[in-house]
C-alpha cells in the first residue's frame, strides 16, 4: 500500500489526541506520578468540549470548557496520590471507570440521548488556513487544512522539551521525580511541583479530548476515546517520558490507525482495523522490554557506581 499525502494527513489527525495526552502523562511521570487516568481525562475532555460548544455556540469556548473539566477532574489524582499518598494506579483505574459512567450519565441527562450526540448546529474547530502552506508540493497536502490544535501540539512538544531541559522549573520538576528527598532538602516543594504536573497533564488531556470531539469529528459518543488514553500511557513508556520520544511513539500509533481506516475502506473487517493499534502497542512494548533487558548488565559483571545527584536550579 503506497504511503501518500492523504494517508499522512490522516495520521497527523489520528496522532494528535494521543500526543497531547501522552505529553500530559510525560509531565506527570517526570514529577514522579504515574498517571494512567489519561483515558478518563480524555473522555471528560471530549464531553466538556461538545457540551461547551453546544451551549455557547463557540468551538473555542468548548475547548476552554474541556480544559476546565479535565483540570478539575485531575484534582482527584492530585489529591489522592500526592496529598493522601494513595496508590496512583488503583486511583487512575477508578478515575477511568468513573469517567466512562459519568459521561454516559451526563449524555442522557444533558442531551436526552443515548449512545451518541450529533447535531448540525454543533460547532467544530474546522481547519486553520496557513498562508502559502497549501502551495508547497506534497508537504502542503499533508500539513495544510489541519485543526489548529494539530499545529499547537507540535509547538507544545518543542516548548515542553525546552522547559524540561533548560528552564529552572523544568529541572526542578525532574529533580522532584528522580530524587524527591534531595529536592526537599534543597527547599523545593515536592507537593507543589507534583500538583502542577498533574494539573498541567489535565490541561493537555482537555486539549486532546477537544481535538478528538471537535477536530477529528464533531460529536460525542459513549467511550469515544476507544483506548487512546491507554495508548498514550504506552507512548509515555516507549518515549521514556521525553517529548521527542513521546512524539515518535504517538506518530507510530497514528500511522497504524490511519492505515487501519484505509484498509477498512478496502474491505478489511472493522474488528481487525480497530485492533491494529493495540496489536502494534503490544509488539512495541515487547520489543522495548527486550531491548532494555539486552542492554542491562548482569549482576555478576556490573560495576557498582555512585548515583548521580539530581540537577536542581
Amino acid at each position: 500500500m503506497p504511503i501518500d499525502a492523504e494517508l499522512l494527513a490522516s495520521a497527523l489527525r489520528a496522532l494528535t489526541p494521543i500526543l497531547l495526552a501522552a505529553l500530559g502523562g510525560a509531565l506527570c511521570e517526570r514529577a514522579g506520578v504515574f498517571n494512567i487516568s489519561l483515558e478518563g481525562l480524555m473522555l471528560i475532555g471530549c464531553f466538556g468540549a461538545v457540551a461547551g460548544s453546544w451551549f455557547t455556540g463557540s468551538a473555542w469556548l468548548g475547548v476552554l470548557v474541556a480544559i476546565a473539566a479535565t483540570t478539575v477532574f485531575s484534582l482527584v489524582l492530585a489529591v489522592g496520590s500526592v496529598s493522601l499518598k494513595a496508590d496512583a494506579i488503583v486511583l487512575g483505574v477508578a478515575m477511568n471507570l468513573l469517567a466512562a459512567g459519568l459521561t454516559a450519565f451526563l449524555l442522557r441527562t444533558v442531551f436526552g440521548v443515548q449512545g451518541a450526540f450529533s447535531d448540525p448546529g454543533l460547532k467544530g474547530l474546522g481547519a486553520l488556513d496557513v498562508p502559502g502552506l497549501g502551495d508547497v508540493p506534497f508537504v502542503g497536502d499533508v500539513l495544510a487544512g489541519q485543526s489548529p490544535l494539530v499545529y499547537l501540539s507540535w509547538l507544545i512538544v518543542a516548548v515542553t522539551a525546552v522547559f524540561l531541559s533548560r528552564h529552572a522549573w523544568g529541572l526542578r520538576l525532574r529533580g522532584v521525580g528522580e530524587r524527591p528527598d534531595a529536592a526537599q532538602s534543597l527547599g523545593v516543594s515536592v507537593t507543589k511541583y507534583q500538583y502542577a504536573a498533574v494539573l498541567a497533564g489535565g490541561v493537555l488531556c482537555g486539549l486532546a479530548g477537544a481535538q478528538l470531539a471537535l477536530g477529528n469529528v464533531t460529536l460525542f459518543s459513549e467511550n469515544m476515546t476507544s483506548g487512546r488514553g491507554w495508548i498514550a500511557v504506552v507512548a509515555v513508556m516507549l518515549g521514556r517520558a521525553a517529548p521527542l520520544g513521546v512524539l515518535l511513539a504517538a506518530l507510530l500509533f497514528g500511522v497504524v490507525e490511519a492505515l487501519g481506516f484505509r484498509l477498512q475502506g478496502q474491505g478489511l473487517p472493522q474488528q481487525a482495523a480497530d485492533a491494529a493499534p493495540y496489536v502494534v502497542t503490544l509488539v512495541a512494548l515487547f520489543a522495548s522490554t527486550a531491548r532494555r533487558r539486552a542492554r542491562r548488565p548482569s549482576a555478576a559483571t556490573a560495576e557498582p557506581t555512585a548515583p548521580e545527584p539530581a540537577r536542581l536550579v
